[in-house]
């Protein structure tokens, strides 16, 4: 992308930017608490979110670590069965 295609787009950042200042300053005290509580049923859907994906990479995790050592252990078995 060339510099006056970056221009355009952070010069409509910017408009959308102070459209919504503008915005926002206008709602009256029940609209801004009504999108203050939005944002915080947001966020906290997307912290209980993260903690389930996180919780699902830590089993995957746990479980390919197990396997890995179980296959480790009879890798080293069978070395110790030829060697013998």
């Amino acid at each position: 992308m060339n510099n006056k295609g970056k221009g355009l787009l952070a010069l409509l950042g910017l408009a959308g930017g102070a459209f919504a200042f503008w915005k926002y300053k206008n709602m009256t005290p029940d609209e801004k608490q009504k999108l203050k509580d939005k944002a915080n049923e947001t966020g906290s859907k997307i912290k209980e979110r993260a903690g389930e994906v996180q919780d699902t990479i830590s089993e995957k995790y746990d479980q390919l670590k197990n396997s890995a050592k179980k296959e480790t252990n009879d890798l080293k078995r069978e070395a110790n069965d030829l060697a013998n």
